[in-house]
């Protein structure tokens, strides 16, 4: 099946007696065994499977080309879960402009067990410096958070391979709809289904998906069962409502945002835009070449300093001032306050997660937030 039609049935779980079409939120936590000690239903504890985890674990391994998938309770706690799998004294490359939550993972949680650099990915000749005896992972993020840098993923991958490397794949900001990572040679993917998956700022979630069986996806699949940081069947079952419609979601986030983001190029109180749809952009080619579709995140700089870049954040209607992305309304964000002092965003960057209104509202809103 296409992707259109596996996002809406791939997930549906075997009929019920009552023969519902929507399939049913299973929230037993025990499942029966048989005489001989067996589980005829497949389950037999809802922390290590449950039939509405199941089914979205199988349907989002479809939508990524993957074998199989591992679901979790938040975005953090799946990448905390590939970060776990890795022994002791392991070296990760990652993206010098990585979700600055994982970067705090690495650099507070991981402090003292695993050994981190952080590199601008987008420049694969830099890996070879970087690449010790004891690296393990390239963790790569593309497009990234939040200067939206886009990492060219069949030339990082042939890199990885060569020196046996797993090779890791945020693709939050694309979603399955517009980039396949694990097609350009990705070993591992890693989503928040909070996000684009989610699509209505409304359920919790992340999800790793392996391109193939390994040792390494044993360990992932043993800290998500045994460690229990797992979704709730209510959960899974929002997330499969939302699967339904992602890829109408994803066409209408990256029409409105290609649009958005051309008025914003335009115009003279905008020092920059980063978004990948836009010819301008510094990685457009490699975009084009293994992006369908360019989402709905975009980040602008604003003319003068962090200042200028909060009274636009504060004089909008229409976007929610709020932290997070990919849901129908559109986001709008000062990155560097959500970040901390700690933070190497630009003080008058904005974030915007461009949402599902009419775009010529959207862009009334800014234009007087601007002026």
């Amino acid at each position: 099946m296409h992707n259109k039609t596996t996002a809406i049935h791939g997930g549906n779980i075997t009929p019920s007696a009552t023969g519902d079409v929507t399939p049913a939120i299973s929230l037993s936590t025990t499942f029966y065994r048989d005489e001989n000690g067996g589980y005829p239903g497949g389950h037999m504890y809802s922390r290590v499977s449950n039939p509405n985890r199941t089914a979205l674990e199988t349907i989002l391994a479809k939508l990524e080309k993957g074998t199989e998938a591992c679901a979790f309770s938040s975005g953090n706690t799946a990448g905390m879960a590939a970060f776990q799998a890795l022994a002791p004294g392991s070296h990760i490359i990652a993206p010098d402009d990585m979700y600055w939550g994982f970067k705090k993972q690495l650099l507070s949680i991981f402090e003292g067990i695993l050994e981190i650099d952080f590199v601008d990915l987008t420049k694969p000749e830099l890996l070879s410096d970087a690449i010790k005896s004891n690296t393990v992972m390239i963790w790569t993020e593309t497009p990234s958070n939040p200067l939206l840098k886009v990492t060219d993923l069949s030339a990082i991958s042939a890199i990885a391979k060569s020196h046996q490397l797993i090779l890791a794949c945020d693709n939050t900001f694309a979603s399955p709809c517009f980039q396949n990572p694990i097609l350009q040679g990705a070993d591992l993917v890693m989503h928040s289904t909070t996000k684009y998956i989610g699509g209505h700022s409304d359920v919790l979630g992340g999800v790793l998906i392996t391109a193939g069986p390994s040792a390494y996806w044993d360990k992932i699949r043993n800290i998500q069962q045994i460690g229990g940081a797992v979704p709730s069947p209510f959960d899974c079952f929002l997330l499969l409502r939302s699967l339904k419609t992602l890829h109408y979601r994803m066409k209408g986030h990256a029409e409105n945002a290609l649009l958005f983001a051309q008025y914003l190029e335009a115009h003279p109180l905008i020092e920059k835009v980063y978004y990948p749809g836009l010819p301008s952009h510094p990685q457009y080619e490699v975009a084009v070449k293994q992006m369908t579709g360019f989402s709905g995140m975009l980040s602008v700089l604003v003319k003068g300093d962090g200042e200028n870049a909060k009274k636009v954040v504060n004089k909008v209607h229409l976007f929610a001032q709020a932290t997070s992305l990919g849901g129908v309304e559109s986001l709008i964000e000062h990155r560097a306050s959500v970040e901390g002092p700690d933070t190497k965003t630009p003080q008058n960057l904005i974030r915007i997660s461009v949402g599902l209104e009419d775009v010529n509202d959207l862009i009334a809103d800014f234009e007087q937030a601007l002026n």
